[in-house]
């Protein structure tokens, strides 16, 4: 009876090993990647404007003065932003992918890679002025990360680009419960939603198109196994434990 009482606690500490270990396979990224290919698709990424992009735009010239109709203040009149720059106005794409810029009306930018936009601004405004320049970016860049990383939230990136494993780092990288074979994205193009899967354990999404994330990308990374579990057990749990514990210390206490 004695040494029936003093395997329980043995065998409830083998069955908490057993369950706790893991392999290397759940938990190593990118574990093939000495077989991999070099890829260059994936490096001449372009994020494509869309509904709701903030642009900002500016119109330079050989002679700056013929540029200013096309440049104007966030607010009409004189002002300066940390006493030394003036504030451009910036241009939000609507729903139709149209802006609404100066002395060229209604453009329509939605859709369009970010170079093939900027070639677009410098044909129209090349009938006004010679030999225009534009810079044009995109000032709302942002990814959401959620699920099992350290710091769940959206982040704005300062570029236009953000790789996968980039915007898991801003977000203190995964938890140990994390799943990192079965990573979902959620991705808006032309007002239609779509996902995809990604396991960022091999190599193989280097290539995807989801290596690199667009603007407004939800990235969700899913609870383990053993995370859902222990999500299972309730939170008296410990003090049945300990309970189950102490009346077993003093059944020994009592047969010894």
């Amino acid at each position: 009876m004695i040494h029936k009482i003093l395997h329980y606690p043995f065998l409830f500490l083998a069955v908490l090993l057993l369950f706790s270990c893991t392999s290397k396979e759940k938990i190593v990224y990118l574990q093939d990647i000495d077989r991999a290919k070099t890829y260059e698709q994936a490096l001449a990424y372009e994020p494509v404007l869309q509904a709701d992009d903030l642009l900002s735009i500016i119109v330079f010239a050989d002679n700056p003065e013929v540029t200013i109709p096309f440049n104007l203040p966030q607010i009409q009149g004189n002002y300066q932003i940390n006493n030394n720059q003036s504030g451009i106005k910036t241009y939000l794409i609507d729903n139709e992918g149209y802006i609404d810029f100066p002395i060229l009306g209604l453009v329509k930018l939605g859709g369009l890679h970010r170079r093939e936009a900027n070639a677009k601004m410098v044909k129209l405004v090349s009938e006004y002025i010679r030999n225009p320049g534009i810079n044009l970016r995109i000032l709302n860049f942002k990814v959401s990360v959620l699920g099992e990383v350290s710091r769940p939230s959206s982040y704005t990136i300062a570029g236009e680009r953000v790789s996968l494993l980039e915007a898991l780092s801003l977000a203190g990288d995964l938890t140990i419960y994390g799943k990192r074979n079965n990573i979902l994205i959620i991705r808006e193009i032309n007002g239609i939603k779509s996902y995809h899967r990604v396991d960022i354990t091999q190599s193989d999404f280097l290539n995807s198109p989801f290596y690199y994330l667009a603007q407004n990308d939800m990235v969700v990374v899913e609870p383990n196994t053993s995370k859902i579990n222990s999500a299972g057990v309730g939170p008296n749990t410990g003090i049945i434990l300990s309970g189950i514990s102490l009346l077993i210390t003093i059944a020994v206490l009592i047969f010894k």
